[in-house]
């Protein structure tokens, strides 16, 4: 079945951009709020939940700005995840545009996700 894309915007005021990079672009950071262990093997990403594994490519970042990732599963495929990070350029706002990609029946769980994911990692970070 076909993914359809999915594009969240989390508003996040005055938050710092070198605290939330970290926290999106950092194995570390990271595993404070997305999994619960990452390892890393040159591009090749592991995310833990509990006991389940799952492999992600890291296909591109740019530092202070995003990060995308490919599920292995979706190897030769479009979709993607990816953490954006965007500045408005009038009222130094962040935001984080979050895009991902998911079944039509499962697209509404998948932001129900995401939203808590983003949530904890607001609480983790003081954002």
């Amino acid at each position: 079945m076909k993914k359809e894309k999915i594009e969240i915007e989390y508003l996040l005021n005055n938050a710092s951009a070198p605290v939330l990079w970290n926290a999106i672009g950092t194995p570390l950071g990271m595993s404070e709020w997305f999994a619960d262990v990452i390892t890393v093997d040159g591009n090749m990403y592991t995310f833990t939940w509990e006991k389940h594994d799952q492999d992600a490519v890291l296909q591109s970042q740019k530092q202070q700005s995003f990060i995308r990732f490919q599920w292995v599963d979706d190897e030769n495929t479009d979709y993607y995840f990816e953490l954006k990070i965007a500045i408005n350029p009038i009222t130094g706002d962040l935001s984080l545009f979050v895009t991902d990609f998911a079944e039509p029946k499962e697209k509404e769980d998948s932001i129900l996700l995401w939203n808590q994911q983003i949530e904890q990692m607001k609480r983790k970070n003081g954002l």
